[in-house]
């Protein structure tokens, strides 16, 4: 079941299989911009992807931003939806599935607007607004989890990615940054009672590979995430998986839909010990998160695009 509210989703497993809610992450996923408009990695990646959902269940697709390369969409008919999303996710496993997605800073390079108006035109893309809640219900219990998903371009501003290390210049609309920054304040505050609470955007708070940590992030969101004893906050922006924990709060990077890089240069850069898992192999045909929701863990399990499983994590219900 799946009921849309302006910017705020209830989403309740649809299979009750072993009584969790879950779902797949992937980021960075977004194609090339001249024919065929896809990588041999993001078509690998959406194999691997509908036939874990065969295996492992799935209620739906997080996409982490990077939707399309290099410079997003024109308008919400752009033959880009259809060269780089419909015709290939189109596994079994995937037709059905409802995708929820946010802008990277590649998407705002375009035309986001035209991306959320895109949801009108397809039964899987759900985009209803820059930055929107679910409500993620866990089958077989009165538990419920929340998942806010932000715009972390709008928030910490663009950037053009050329250079190690290159930072977000700050939020062109900054009363816009504010009020999202509000928002979330008040949606943490009303997720008290959850058993889950995930933070999804595309900028990371901590990594260790190319971009690194991000400033603006580390200043406005890392605060709030240790506060209100957030369970993870997931993400893309660097094109490999990594797995981070400070502090209680676990930092998923799945950034390898369409590309792969090993850099590690940043890895000082994170708290000691913060880094628990890094995968970026340059031969590798990408990979992806799935995660699953119960009463008793939220796993989180980083997958290759050839079904391997490269490292799990199950982080504990909060302390309510």
């Amino acid at each position: 079941m799946l009921v849309l509210l302006a910017v705020t989703a209830v989403v309740a497993a649809g299979s009750d299989q072993g009584k969790a809610v879950q779902f797949l992450a992937v980021g960075d996923w977004g194609g090339v911009p001249e024919p065929p408009f896809v990588t041999p990695r993001e078509m690998a990646t959406a194999a691997a992807m509908g036939q874990v959902v065969e295996e492992r269940g799935a209620d739906f697709v997080l996409a982490l931003g990077d939707n399309f390369y290099y410079d997003g969409v024109r308008d919400e008919w752009d033959p880009r939806f259809q060269e780089t999303f419909e015709r290939v996710f189109t596994a079994p496993g995937l037709r059905d599935l409802p995708w929820f997605v946010l802008a990277g800073n590649h998407d705002h390079h375009g035309n986001v607007s035209a991306q959320i108006a895109y949801s009108r035109h397809s039964e899987r893309w759900h985009f209803p607004h820059h930055y929107y809640s679910l409500r993620l219900r866990v089958p077989g219990t009165n538990a419920t989890a929340r998942l806010l998903v932000l715009d972390t371009v709008l928030l910490c501003g663009s950037t053009d990615d050329f250079g190690v290390g290159a930072t977000p210049r700050g939020p062109a609309d900054a009363a816009a940054a504010e009020a999202q920054l509000s928002w979330l304040r008040g949606r943490l505050v009303a997720a008290r009672h959850d058993l889950y609470v995930l933070v999804a955007g595309h900028y990371p708070v901590w990594s260790v590979a190319e971009h690194g940590p991000t400033t603006c992030l580390l200043r406005l969101l890392r605060p709030l995430l240790r506060q209100h004893h957030v369970t993870a906050y997931l993400c893309g922006h660097d094109h490999n998986l990594q797995f981070l924990k400070e502090d209680g709060v676990g930092y998923v990077v799945s950034g390898a839909g369409n590309f792969m890089e090993a850099s590690q240069i940043h890895k000082a850069a994170v708290p000691p010990g913060a880094a628990r898992f890094f995968f970026g192999a340059p031969e590798s045909p990408g990979g992806f998160v799935h995660l699953r929701l119960d009463a008793s863990a939220a796993t989180v399990t980083f997958l290759e695009a050839t079904g391997r499983v490269l490292h799990h994590v199950a982080l504990p219900p909060r302390d309510l």
